[in-house]
């Protein structure tokens, strides 16, 4: 060992640190404690979601650096790309063509897209009726009930309603689903001017904004809670929807910001 030592002119004391486990950087440290704090309440981000989040709280990293973090600490998640078809659009009543094809909204109150999903507590299922504008990806009305009857997306349309009073112009997009195209619900929106605009038959592609916040909700809220009965879920979803998604969840079509962050910086509200 002494020849090795002075052959490559190293101390004996210099070898055996050499051989000591390396600790990491104090700055190393952090970044993996707040990586694994921000992917512990945001379980389905992805590398570049957590890296953006970082780069907002002032770490200077690259995409590439929190990928092999993620690798290494097991934080990396996999989700299904497959939609699955819910609605069921055998009714009589009239449908609409789809206005929302290629519109890509410049600023609120363009156009508004809507859906229905299901949510199961402990003993029954409830369902879940949201509007997202999408210009934002903002959850502008939801409401949570019993039954699929049309009074359910009513009310989270009444709610967008006052929430935006939007002016006459507005494209609402949905489904073909029998609650959307119900009477009660079309006359609602022709008395505020809105223009109605449906789904192709069985292409829940043409939803694609409020698919993808229902795939969001499930996977950051619905699958990680078990809901005792429907007042809890209106409560927790209530707040993962105006607290956690409208306010903190960063989206990568917003430039990495969180809806209500998005409108504020667009300069779009009046």
């Amino acid at each position: 060992m002494n020849a090795l030592c002075q052959a490559m002119e190293l101390s004996r004391a210099s070898y055996y640190r050499w051989l000591l486990p390396r600790t990491e950087w104090p700055v190393c440290v952090e970044l993996r404690d707040a990586m694994q704090r921000i992917a512990l309440k945001f379980p389905a981000y992805g590398y570049r979601r957590i890296t953006a989040e970082l780069q907002r709280n002032g770490f200077l990293v690259n995409h590439k650096r929190v990928l092999r973090l993620m690798r290494e600490d097991n934080l990396l998640c996999l989700r299904p790309k497959s939609f699955v078809i819910t609605t069921d659009s055998h009714h009589d009543l009239a449908v609409y063509p789809n206005l929302a094809h290629g519109v890509t909204p410049r600023e609120r109150n363009q156009l508004w897209v809507a859906d229905i999903t299901y949510i199961r507590l402990r003993k029954e299922f409830v369902y879940l009726a949201v509007l997202l504008d999408a210009f934002s990806r903002r959850v502008i009305g939801w409401a949570l009930g019993r039954t699929l009857e049309a009074g359910l997306p009513l009310s989270a349309l009444r709610m967008a309603l006052d929430e935006r009073s939007p002016a006459a112009g507005l494209i609402h997009h949905s489904d073909r689903g029998i609650q959307y195209a119900s009477m009660a619900y079309t006359d609602l929106l022709k008395q505020h001017g809105i223009a109605i605009s449906m789904s192709r038959t069985g292409n829940p592609y043409d939803n694609a904004r409020a698919e993808s916040f229902i795939k969001t909700l499930k996977y950051e809220e619905v699958y990680r809670t078990e809901y005792r009965d429907l007042s809890e879920a209106r409560t927790s979803i209530g707040v993962f929807i105006e607290h956690v998604y409208n306010q903190q969840r960063l989206h990568s079509a917003l430039g990495y910001m969180p809806p209500a962050e998005f409108e504020r910086n667009s300069g779009s509200i009046q």
